[in-house]
């Protein structure tokens, strides 16, 4: 596989789900059917342990038999893949970048330490860290609004020169302010936003692609959705609204009734059907019960009837 660059690095990539069994363990044989499907979908690329694969909520050796499974699978299938090496330690986030780089990932994804907040300075030294154990392989940093330290567009600008090998960003987008100020700033990187905005962030010339949520109701609708983008912008626009809707009427109330990301990942996995993994996380968090998932799938079918076909 070619490496990535900021050029090269777009498109819809699917994330990991971590399928957890009712005694906490994580269930490999369904990990490996997942990574399968995905393959199968055909999807442009796959990540590993990013929120959704509840990568602050594993052990080492639990995270080192996750990503060899999924680097010899990705690999054996020419499969582009990046591996979330993210962890609010930061020592902790360089032994999984040195204990990885013999897997070849297409990339590694990382997050600043996030108990105490980085400043500048600091910001630098540990992607420079983090680089310097990476034998030549390109990070991402993934840096949510729910990051202890979320970036402001101009800070992005600080490591054009210092961090040459951070080639890509998961970020939220946000308002058309925002949108010129990353124009300004940040066109140096390869922006990846959430599924549900892809079609606004490409039409906005903002978005090289999505780390996609919308994927985990359908990897293979939403490759579709994202060719779409570049054959017909008015369909694709379409389609994305109908998604918002879907969003604001079945997957809010459960946001308001405090439920984490990964908890609203699963479910959409689950609703989608698509992928067989449990809506189940890991202790101490909660999940949305099974029993939710008929009902939500009826309206998705009748909102976003593309992901259902």
């Amino acid at each position: 596989m070619d490496t990535l660059t900021a050029k090269t690095l777009k498109g819809n990539w699917a994330t990991l789900l971590l399928p957890i069994q009712t005694d906490q363990t994580i269930d490999f044989g369904l990990l490996a059917d997942e990574i399968d499907y995905l393959i199968d979908a055909k999807v442009d690329g796959i990540y590993s342990n990013g929120t959704a694969g509840e990568f602050h909520n594993q052990t080492e050796a639990e995270f080192d038999q996750i990503n060899r499974l999924f680097a010899e699978k990705c690999q054996k299938a020419s499969m582009p893949f990046q591996i979330g090496c993210s962890h609010p330690s930061p020592v902790i986030s360089l032994e999984r970048i040195k204990r990885s780089v013999s897997l070849k990932p297409s990339a590694f994804q990382v997050i600043l330490p996030d108990w105490v907040v980085p400043c500048d300075a600091e910001q630098i030294d540990f992607l420079q860290g983090i680089a310097n154990h990476s034998n030549g392989i390109p990070l991402v940093l993934y840096n949510p609004p729910h990051a202890k330290l979320e970036l402001k567009p101009k800070d992005y600008l600080q490591f054009k020169t210092t961090v040459p090998s951070l080639i890509g960003i998961k970020v939220l987008s946000k308002d058309v302010a925002w949108t010129e100020e990353m124009k300004a700033y940040a066109s140096h990187l390869s922006i990846f936003v959430p599924g549900h905005f892809l079609a606004s962030g490409v039409k906005a010339g903002i978005a090289a692609g999505a780390y996609s949520n919308v994927a985990c109701i359908n990897p293979s609708a939403a490759q579709h959705l994202w060719k779409l983008m570049h054959t017909d912008m008015d369909e694709a626009l379409r389609i994305e609204k109908n998604i918002l809707e879907f969003f604001k009427r079945c997957i809010a109330p459960y946001q308001r009734q405090q439920y984490s990301n990964p908890a609203l990942d699963k479910f959409l996995a689950a609703v989608g059907g698509c992928i067989q993994i449990p809506t189940r996380l890991r202790w101490p968090y909660k999940w949305i019960s099974d029993s939710d998932i008929t009902s939500v799938r009826k309206q998705a079918k009748l909102l976003i009837p593309e992901f259902f076909n």
